[in-house]
C-alpha cells in the first residue's frame, strides 16, 4: 500500500478502556497509532468494579510497557492522581433473597479484599477513567478521532484501509477492532456466536439517593461483617438472577453522588415485560423482595434507564489476516464477578506485546497472534461456566454455600499466579510466555482445573429443587474440597460456616513451611518456582513501598516532566523486553 500522511502502523476501532490502553502502550513505544471513536468523551459505560486480577494486570502493564498511568486505576492509593469521582471497594458482598420474605442474615457472604500490599480496590467511574486513558494515549502520541464512526474496513495482504462515515480514508499495517458487541469485523466475517451456557438480560442505570443497605436493614455488626456493604460491591442474589449495587460515594473524599445499579435476569425464569418501561419493570420486579425494595424506596435515576435482551455472545475466531478483535468485540458474558474487565485488559496486554514484536519484525501473519485468540476464547469460556453455575447455585442456598468457595479459590489462585509471575519474570517475554497460558481462574494450576471441573459437573447435573440430590452433591463437593491440601485457611472457614473472609489476613501461620502461604509440592513449584520465603517477603515489602500513596504522588510529578521518548528512570520497572 502507498505510504502517506494518513498511513499508520496500527489503527484501533474504539477508545474504551481496551482501545485507549492499547493505544497508549503502542504510542509510548514509538508506533504511529490512530484511534477511531464513534462517540465523544466523556461517555457513559458500565463495567465499574475492579478485582485483584484486573488491578494486577494494570500494574504489570505499567511496568512492562513503561506507561505508569495504567496503574492509576489499580487501587485506592491512586485516588489523589485520578480524582475523587471513583468509589472504594473493600469487598464483594452477597445477600441471598427469597421472594416475599425479608433477607435472612444467615444467607450472606462478605469476601473481603486484602488491603496489603497495594491498598483496596476501586469502583471506577468509567466516563472518567476511559477519558483519562484516552488522554494518556494522546499524550504519548496517538491520534484520536472522536465523533468518527468507521463505515467499512478493507483488508489487503499488505495492510488495511479504513473508511469513516465522513468518507475519509486511512491506511494502516494492522487494525484492532475494539468496537464492542457491534464489532464491524465480527459481523463482516460472520464470527458472532451465542452458543453459551449463561442466559441473562439486563436493566441498568445510575441512581442518586440510594442509601447503604444497612440504613434500611440490619447493621453490618448484626451480620457479623467486617465492613458495611456500601464499602464494596453489593450483590443481591436470588433464584434466576442478581442485582448489583456499585457506589461511587462511599468514602470521605468522594465527590460523586452516583451509584451504579443493574438487574440481571434469566428470561427463561423471569420473562421480559415489554408492556412496561425499563424503570417500571425494574421496580415491579424488586417489589417481590421486600428487603431490596426497601433499599430502593427513595432512590432516583440520574440518567435514562437502559434495557437489553440477552447479554451473552462470543466469537468463533478472534484473529484474522491483518486484524483482530479485542475486549467486548470478542465476547461478553455477564458483569458477575467483574471478570469481563480482567479478560479485556489481559487480552490488551498480550496484544500489545504481540503487536510490538510484529511491528519490529515487519510480520503481521495471523499465526503470530494465535496466543491472543486462544487466551481470549479460554477466558470467555471459563467465565461463561462460572456465571452459569453460580446462577444455578442461587436457586438453593446450600449449593451457593459451597460453590462460592470454588469462585473464591479460583480468583485467589489467579491473583497469586499473576503477582508471582511479575515478581519472577526477568523480561516481558518471560511474563507473557507464562500468562498466555492462563484460563481466567485457577492460575493455570492443573490440580485446581481438575477440582473445578468436578465441582462444576456436579452443579450442572443437580436439580436445585431436589433436596436429596442437592445434599448428595454438596457432600461430594465438600469432600472434594477437603481432599485439597492447598485450600487457604480463610476459605476453609467459609466452608465451615463463616459468612466472611477476615479483614486482616496476615497471620504468623502463613510463614509455616509447607502449610503456610507458599504451600509445598506441585502447588509451591507452580506458583513460586524456586523462590524462597525470604524472596517472596522482600517482594511483598517492595510492593508496599512502590505502590504507596506517597510514592505514587512523587512518581506522577516526575513522569509528567519527561518527554515521550525519554528513558523510564522515574518508573524504574524491573522487566525489559
Amino acid at each position: 500500500m502507498a505510504q502517506g500522511p494518513d498511513r499508520y502502523d496500527i489503527a484501533i476501532i474504539g477508545s474504551g478502556i481496551s482501545g485507549s490502553t492499547l493505544g497508549a502502550i503502542l504510542a509510548r513505544h514509538g508506533l504511529k497509532v490512530i484511534i477511531f471513536e464513534a462517540g465523544a468523551h466523556p461517555k457513559f459505560a458500565i463495567g465499574e468494579s475492579m478485582i485483584l486480577e484486573t488491578s494486577e494486570t494494570m500494574r504489570a502493564m505499567a511496568e512492562l510497557f513503561d506507561v505508569p498511568e495504567l496503574a492509576y486505576f489499580s487501587s485506592e492509593n491512586f485516588i489523589a492522581q485520578i480524582g475523587t469521582s471513583h468509589g472504594l471497594k473493600r469487598h464483594f458482598s452477597y445477600l441471598h433473597h427469597r421472594e416475599g420474605q425479608p433477607q435472612d442474615l444467615a444467607r450472606s457472604l462478605q469476601a473481603v479484599i486484602p488491603q496489603r500490599p497495594h491498598g483496596y480496590e476501586l469502583h471506577i467511574h468509567r466516563q472518567d477513567s476511559d477519558y483519562f486513558l484516552t488522554s494518556v494515549a494522546v499524550r504519548y502520541g496517538a491520534t484520536v478521532l472522536q465523533g468518527t464512526p468507521v463505515k467499512d474496513i478493507t483488508l489487503r495482504p499488505d495492510g488495511v484501509e479504513i473508511l469513516t462515515s465522513q468518507r475519509q480514508t486511512y491506511a494502516a499495517d494492522y487494525v484492532v477492532d475494539a468496537g464492542g458487541m457491534r464489532s464491524l469485523l465480527a459481523e463482516k466475517f460472520g464470527w458472532r456466536s451465542r452458543d453459551l451456557r449463561t442466559h441473562t438480560r439486563t436493566i441498568f442505570t445510575h441512581m442518586v439517593d440510594l442509601p447503604c443497605y444497612h440504613q434500611v436493614g440490619a447493621s453490618h455488626q448484626e451480620y457479623g461483617f467486617p465492613f458495611p456493604v456500601s464499602e464494596g460491591t453489593l450483590h443481591h442474589i436470588f433464584h434466576g438472577g442478581w442485582l448489583w449495587v456499585i457506589p461511587f460515594n462511599n468514602h470521605p473524599r468522594a465527590t460523586n453522588p452516583l451509584v451504579s445499579v443493574g438487574l440481571q435476569l434469566d428470561p427463561r425464569i423471569h420473562p421480559a415485560r415489554p408492556d412496561l418501561s425499563p424503570e417500571q419493570e425494574f421496580f415491579a420486579f424488586i417489589a417481590r423482595f421486600p428487603s431490596i425494595a426497601a433499599q430502593f424506596h427513595k432512590a432516583r435515576a440520574a440518567r435514562p434507564w437502559a434495557r437489553a435482551d440477552r447479554l451473552q455472545y462470543t466469537a468463533t475466531h478472534v484473529v484474522g489476516e491483518r486484524f483482530c478483535l479485542l475486549g467486548h468485540a470478542a465476547g461478553f458474558i455477564d458483569p458477575l464477578y467483574s471478570k469481563g474487565l480482567y479478560t479485556t485488559l489481559m487480552s490488551a496486554a498480550l496484544l500489545a506485546h504481540l503487536l510490538l514484536d510484529a511491528q519490529r519484525a515487519g510480520d503481521y501473519a495471523p499465526a503470530r497472534f494465535r496466543p491472543l485468540e486462544e487466551l481470549t476464547l479460554r477466558f470467555v469460556s471459563a467465565h461463561d461456566r462460572l456465571v452459569a453455575n453460580s446462577i444455578t447455585s442461587w436457586s438453593n442456598d446450600k449449593l451457593w454455600e459451597v460453590y462460592a468457595v470454588l469462585w473464591l479459590t479460583g480468583a485467589y489462585l489467579e491473583y497469586v499466579k499473576l503477582l508471582s509471575t511479575r515478581g519472577l519474570s526477568k523480561s516481558r517475554d518471560d511474563y507473557f510466555a507464562t500468562v498466555a497460558g492462563l484460563r481466567m481462574v485457577g492460575g493455570g494450576f492443573s490440580e485446581f482445573d481438575d477440582l473445578a471441573d468436578r465441582v462444576d459437573t456436579l452443579i450442572e447435573a443437580v436439580d436445585p429443587g431436589d433436596e436429596a440430590a442437592v445434599d448428595r452433591a454438596v457432600a461430594e463437593i465438600r469432600a472434594a474440597f477437603a481432599a485439597v491440601p492447598w485450600m487457604p485457611w480463610a476459605f476453609q472457614q467459609v466452608l465451615a460456616g463463616s459468612n466472611h473472609l477476615p479483614a486482616n489476613k496476615l497471620r504468623l501461620s502463613l510463614l509455616s513451611q509447607n502449610t503456610g502461604f507458599m504451600g509445598g509440592g506441585a502447588y509451591r513449584k507452580h506458583f513460586f518456582g524456586d523462590a524462597s520465603l525470604a524472596e517472596v517477603a522482600r517482594f511483598f515489602v517492595r510492593e508496599s513501598l512502590t505502590y504507596s500513596t506517597a510514592a505514587q504522588a512523587i512518581r506522577k510529578r516526575l513522569s509528567f516532566r519527561r518527554r515521550r521518548a525519554a528513558p523510564a528512570a522515574a518508573w524504574a520497572p524491573r522487566m525489559r523486553s
